[in-house]
């Protein structure tokens, strides 16, 4: 089993590995929750999930704008090395101009350096980073801003943060689009007796110290529809197959990890599990339907654009 487990990300990778993500302040001690080489693992699989159908309403929200001629500021929380500006940047027309908000400078800068430089239509793309708490916004911290976007965030906040985060937009009048929020469900072929057990404990585990885990989607959709906005779901499932072996292999092992911290007496049982699945993966026999969800919540604009 690995020895740092990331609640709904993998195994966090040599010693040293630093955070992409710290949404409070914690322990020096506490594990990261998320390595950077996962993030590079994963980013495929996570272009391939979001929700292109979530697009166009964002399009017509984002032309719509007051002041839009000046191109569309966007806020990535939580951006990591940067995977959500390169999948989104070159799928919006318009100059844009992101703020990459994130605790790690290594991996801001790393963010910085490998943005998009050009739009879908050949527009400008800019950036800036911020490094801070970004489980902390205010309406003055997104002044300004035509769209907030996070990728894989929901599922690490508490109830009171996402409540926060949706205020926060509200106050400013700005949409949000939020991916790949994990959904409690994931499919194997070829089944096992145990696979359910896993599931049911890493759920478990993903609600640890108030976090939402799979539940998150779900109270994010009711807060910023309580503070006004509009919001469509879409389902983002990662689907890894032989092609996706490398990542399905480390999925795996943070998945039963964060099962057995959970339940410390599975961890007989569910170390021949991964040796098992392992196996099916290396020989190209298991596929694995990891479910998410994606959120794009239309608040009302500031000035009273529709």
């Amino acid at each position: 089993m690995p020895g740092a487990v990331i609640p709904g990300a993998g195994p966090s990778g040599r010693p040293g590995a630093r955070p992409t993500v710290k949404l409070r302040e914690a322990d020096p001690e506490d594990p990261p929750r998320y390595a950077p080489e996962w993030l590079e693992l994963r980013e495929p699989a996570d272009a391939a999930a979001r929700a292109h159908d979530l697009l166009d309403p964002l399009r017509i929200r984002l032309a719509n704008l007051p002041g839009r001629s000046g191109g569309v500021v966007i806020h990535d929380l939580g951006c990591g090395t940067g995977s959500m500006g390169r999948w989104l940047a070159p799928r919006l027309d318009g100059a844009q101009h992101w703020v990459l908000h994130d605790r790690d400078p290594y991996l801001l800068h790393f963010a910085a350096v490998a943005s998009p430089r050009s739009a879908a239509d050949g527009s400008r793309v800019t950036v800036e980073t911020r490094r801070g708490d970004i489980a902390r916004l205010t309406p003055d911290a997104l002044h300004g801003a035509s769209l907030v976007t996070a990728s894989a965030l929901l599922d690490v906040l508490t109830r009171e943060e996402i409540d926060t985060f949706a205020a926060a937009c509200a106050g400013a009048g700005c949409p949000a689009l939020l991916t790949l929020s994990v959904a409690g469900r994931v499919e194997l072929t070829p089944p096992h007796p145990l696979d359910a057990v896993i599931a049911e404990a890493f759920n478990a585990h993903q609600r640890r110290d108030g976090l939402l885990g799979p539940d998150a989607v779900t109270v994010a959709a009711e807060a910023f529809s309580e503070h006004g906005a509009t919001v469509r779901l879409h389902p983002s499932p990662w689907r890894l197959g032989p092609d996706q072996a490398a990542l399905t292999e480390q999925w795996l092992r943070g998945w039963v990890g964060a099962a057995v911290e959970e339940r410390p007496e599975l961890r007989a049982e569910a170390d021949a599990y991964l040796t098992d699945r392992v196996a099916q993966c290396a020989a190209g026999e298991l596929r694995v339907t990891v479910h998410h969800v994606d959120l794009l919540a239309l608040s009302r604009p500031a000035g009273g654009a529709s």
